[in-house]
């Protein structure tokens, strides 16, 4: 230890570098406060144009109707301000894991203080179990050991040693720990250099700051969409109001008039779908594994064209495995062993000393992996020593990586002596000859090439009453190499494998060695052209990264920040990114994704609050399913918008077409509330359970430029809408002929246009022409919606008190059977429709 901290800091000092320096923490900078969210939230012309709406319904006096258009406002708003929380709830994680409990030395005594009390040049004592509470140098320590798999999402534990003027120790960062790692193995001693936001962590926690969290293609099209039907409807509703009193002269049917149309037109339901469908998006997400935290990562899973996986507990199982043996040149495959008892003798004694050489109760991952696979394989045997004692340990250092332990039997004179290490640092230690070292690292070289973490394993004797002071002076003999890994998720490669037929890119990020990488890339079946080292990215600039990035099937030794670059230069190339990821390394890149998608179990509070989508289960499946299933509701939303689209040209046309011709109106905007408040949201309910099409991962993302409704969509919708209105209108003018009460007429006419809705829901569940598919895509949850729309309909049309609101008088039965008939009949023209459409898309 340095001897100008050998009592720490006093309590003067303590307070002199608070003030200067602050707590350990991250800083936490002023929220705004819900009102100013929500002020921000209800200036959006989306929700200007709900509030107008509502106003319209309070203004005709229609109450209950505008309380019901305000509470779909009130659910958009809360669950907007639910999002905008996300960054504040993001920074607390990191707050809450940036302050463990802290074992400092002040006044030449050891205290245990709050970690955010910690400040620069505190000297710390590391304790196996322990976290670290701020950045620093490590003084001094005895197999020093921590897991720094939240920072750079590797499983291997790293070795810490004290802190020298070697010119390389900056770069190794050997002598450095960071705060919120974990000491997994041994103690020792550090001097704080770095707290709060200026710590790795910190560093972190202010780049989540700066990256902004995007508005999605689908409420940017969304919004549009509602201003141009907006302009629309009040242009409209302007020109019939004017209409209406130069040819009848009276404003004030006129004015309502106008107002049923542009009731009709303002496009007030939209954004109700919207929600509708990427809640209940969520629900069934959810029941797939998949928790949603941003509802429109739901709409963006169905672009996604490149999908980054973190190795490390993603295609991995973030847990180290024995998975190789090598004695005497001959390379044995762990999973070639079938049973316990085959593991061949001449291997026992690999095992044995690779967990002589280890500790008795171990945290470290390698050490675990050999407890477990001598557990297995060896159980029973002479092999295990439970009752020796251990007498000493000789410590790994930066000269020689590998450690010693020598034990003590209860019976027989001398000790036994494992050693473990590097596998030139055994040979080394064995004293082996040129030519046996050179096969000796030929051996590891081979293991290495599949991905494997190689260390050698000795033993020696020794007889003597005094121990040697240092490794060298026992006479080692070298037994063989072991081979370890982390294991690769079983049902990795079935899953990328889908995802390249759906057209989706799958890139692995890691921190390992280049040969490491491409080993679990190939194993997983992930095509890499090329392998990237962060290193060779870190010379790059971005213009030269986005250009080559799609050649780039691997990324390896990157850091966090390197991480960060990827996705950004990915997103510059024009891809749909989806970022997997566990560790608070992660967190800056999962939020900067276009989809953030953490793991629930291993993965850190900071990397599920930066993301999008949770994976509760971690099934790498799961991913696959979250995908397919956006891919559904994109296009399930899509058909509702056609709907939606063509439901609302009837309703234009029956409220001007009766003005051109003077005849008495058909809807009244009570009329309007029945059709769009009832029937429209729940047909919504019906798109949303439709089944996926045929070949639905068969075929490439779509195209983050394309619209919700495209062109032909829309062309598509106007028809289906005009035949509807041409048959009820050409039914209410031969009622009119034939004679009789207006309000019976009107109650005909309206049967007539419900029906036609409704047979217009079966014909948009199918995208296939033909009455056939139309009907076998009416499924539970269409024909429980349509059951209760017609009973709905029989109610309003049927009953005398409903009937008086709705300024209809009761027709008879014959009538009304007649009047549903024919609106029924509408699917075959819809039918037609669809059929012509698919020939014109055929021909172009």
């Amino acid at each position: 230890m340095p001897t100008q901290f050998p009592s720490g800091l006093g309590q003067s000092e303590v307070a002199t570098r608070r003030a200067s320096s602050g707590y350990n923490d991250l800083g936490a900078e002023q929220r705004r406060q819900l009102w100013q969210i929500a002020a921000d939230v209800v200036k959006e012309p989306m929700f200007l144009l709900l509030m107008a709406a509502g106003a319209i319904y309070f203004a005709m006096g229609d109450g209950h109707d505008a309380a019901i258009l305000i509470g779909f406002v009130a659910i958009i708003m809360v669950v907007t301000l639910v999002q905008e929380q996300r960054t504040e709830k993001a920074l607390a994680a990191l707050r809450d894991l940036s302050s463990p409990r802290a074992i400092v030395i002040r006044d030449g005594k050891p205290c245990r203080i709050p970690g955010r009390e910690v400040v620069p040049d505190d000297i710390v004592m590391l304790v196996e179990g322990d976290r670290v509470p701020a950045d620093g140098l490590v003084l001094d320590g005895h197999e020093l050991e921590v897991d720094e798999s939240m920072l750079t999402g590797e499983s291997v534990t790293v070795a810490k040693f004290p802190a020298t003027n070697h010119p390389d120790r900056t770069a190794a960062q050997t002598d450095q720990v960071f705060a919120g790692t974990l000491v997994v193995r041994g103690r020792g001693l550090m001097r704080i250099t770095a707290i709060g936001v200026r710590t790795e962590l910190g560093r972190i926690g202010k780049s989540l700051r700066g990256i902004a969290v995007g508005t999605s293609p689908l409420q940017i099209e969304m919004a549009a969409l509602t201003r141009r039907m907006a302009v629309i409807g009040i242009g409209l509703c302007l020109a019939t109001a004017a209409l209406y009193v130069a040819v009848r002269g009276d404003w004030l049917n006129g004015l309502l008039t106008g107002i049923t149309l542009a009731m009709g037109i303002l496009p007030q339901e939209f954004p109700v779908i919207l929600i509708v469908f990427l809640a209940m998006g969520a629900r069934r997400i959810a029941r797939q594994g998949v928790l949603t935290r941003r509802l429109n990562a739901i709409e963006t899973l169905g672009e996604t064209t490149v999908l980054c996986v973190d190795k490390t507990g993603t295609l991995t199982h973030n847990r180290m495995a024995l998975t190789a043996l090598m004695v005497d040149g001959k390379l044995l495959q762990a999973a070639d062993l079938s049973t316990p008892d085959s593991l061949p003798e001449n291997y026992h004694e690999l095992l044995e000393y690779s967990v002589l050489a280890s500790e008795i109760e171990p945290h470290d991952p390698m050490e675990q992996a050999f407890q477990r696979f001598v557990g297995d394989y060896l159980a029973g045997t002479e092999h295990l020593h439970p009752d020796w004692a251990l007498a000493r340990e000789y410590d790994l250092s930066p000269e020689l990586m590998a450690m010693s332990h020598l034990w003590r039997p209860p019976r027989g004179d001398g000790h036994i002596v494992a050693a473990k290490g590097a596998p030139e640092a055994i040979a080394d230690l064995c004293h082996l000859p040129a030519v046996a070292s050179d096969a000796v690292a030929a051996q590891a070289e081979r293991m290495a090439d599949q991905g494997l973490r190689v260390l050698g394993v000795a033993k020696a004797r020794h007889s003597g009453s005094t121990w040697p002071e240092i490794q060298h002076d026992f006479d080692f003999r070298f037994i063989g190499l072991v081979g370890l890994a982390d294991p690769l998720r079983e049902e990795a490669p079935a899953a990328i494998a889908e995802c390249r037929r759906a057209g989706i890119r799958v890139v692995m990020i890691t921190g390992d060695h280049p040969r490491t990488a491409q080993a679990i890339a190939t194993g997983a079946g992930i095509e890499h052209g090329r392998i990237l080292t962060g290193a060779e990215l870190e010379r790059m600039n971005a213009v030269e990264l986005a250009c080559g990035i799609d050649e780039v099937g691997v990324f390896a030794r990157v850091t966090p920040r390197q991480k960060l670059l990827i996705v950004e230069a990915l997103k510059a190339a024009g891809e749909t990114v989806a970022m997997t990821g566990d560790g608070v390394n992660d967190a800056p890149a999962l939020k900067a994704a276009h989809i953030g998608i953490a793991m629930g179990k291993r993965g850190t509070d900071v990397a599920r609050e930066s993301a999008a989508l949770v994976l509760l289960d971690e099934d790498f499946n799961t991913i696959v399913s979250a995908i397919r299933l956006g891919r559904r509701i994109f296009a399930n939303l899509r058909q509702a918008m056609i709907y939606t689209f063509s439901v609302h040209v009837p309703i234009v046309g029956l409220s001007i077409l009766p003005l051109l011709f003077g005849w008495p109106l058909i809807l009244a905007p009570i009329h309007i509330a029945f059709l769009e408040l009832v029937i429209d949201p729940a047909c919504s309910i019906v798109f949303e359970a439709r089944s996926e099409s045929p070949g639905l991962m068969e075929r490439p993302p779509r195209a983050r430029q394309e619209h919700l409704v495209e062109g032909r969509h829309l062309l598509l919708a106007v028809v289906q809408g005009i035949l509807a209105t041409g048959v009820v209108t050409l039914y209410y003018h031969w009622l009119l002929i034939q004679g009789g009460a207006e309000t019976e007429i009107r109650a005909a006419a309206f049967v007539t246009l419900i029906a036609a809705d409704s047979v217009l829901v079966v014909s948009s569940l199918s995208n296939r022409p033909g009455v056939g598919y139309a009907l076998a895509g009416v499924g539970r949850a269409a024909a429980l919606v349509l059951a209760a729309t017609l009973i709905g309909l029989v109610a309003v049309t049927g009953l005398p008190s409903l009937a008086e609101a709705f300024r209809f008088t009761p027709p008879s039965t014959g009538v009304w059977l007649q009047s549903f008939a024919l609106g029924a009949a509408c699917l075959g023209l819809f039918e037609i429709a669809k059929w012509l459409f698919s020939l014109r898309r055929e021909k172009t």
